[in-house]
């Protein structure tokens, strides 16, 4: 369920947290949204055919995120595996959020922005994640065609939240962390693809 939050007199923007229905979330690219087919009936996973579809192949993703073919046309969309958590994106520090265990939203950002700042953090290399720009952070099981359609019985619109990144070559590495005893955190950051 896609929800947002804000501390009352925050001066923060309200997040926007983005819950998969059990597999992985993904990065799309909002060119090519709607070249991402989803779960499909002959897809293994969320149907009964045997050929992989784009959730199949979202959901063999090994480590914490990489990156996965999006279309026939070059595009690539960036998979935040390992595990279905409740995630956002932090544009101001290029990258996403993965709620692994915190008792509020404010804690868990601290613990995220404690990780980015840690120069001591081992982190895995996840790729490089190629976009022409701005992306949607949704489930992979949702085709994009299907984002801006709601769910029957007013169940609302799937979850998604805007990604705003620049055109370019993004170097993807990702962290698990329990920077405090009552918080842990999943951090996947984009830096530019130079900067290495």
């Amino acid at each position: 369920m896609e929800t947002s939050f804000a501390a009352a007199g925050s001066a923060e923007p309200a997040l926007t947290w983005v819950e998969s229905l059990g597999g992985p979330l993904i990065a799309v690219p909002i060119s090519a949204l709607s070249r991402w087919r989803g779960g499909t009936e002959s897809g293994i996973a969320a149907g009964s055919g045997s050929a992989l579809d784009d959730y199949d192949r979202a959901c063999e993703v090994d480590g914490l995120a990489g990156v996965i073919a999006v279309g026939d046309d070059g595009d690539q969309g960036l998979v935040l595996a390992d595990e279905p958590a409740l995630s956002c994106y932090l544009p101001e520090h290029r990258a996403f959020v993965r709620w692994l265990g915190a008792d509020d939203e404010g804690d868990l950002i601290a613990a995220a922005r404690a990780v980015l700042a840690d120069t001591a953090i081992v982190w895995e290399e996840c790729g490089v994640w190629t976009t022409d720009g701005p992306a949607m952070l949704m489930d992979s099981v949702t085709a994009g065609l299907e984002l801006s359609s709601e769910y029957p019985n007013g169940g609302g619109l799937p979850d998604q939240a805007p990604v705003s990144v620049p055109s370019g070559s993004w170097t993807v590495s990702a962290v698990h962390a329990s920077p405090s005893e009552d918080t842990s955190v999943g951090v996947i950051r984009l830096l530019p693809q130079s900067s290495n």
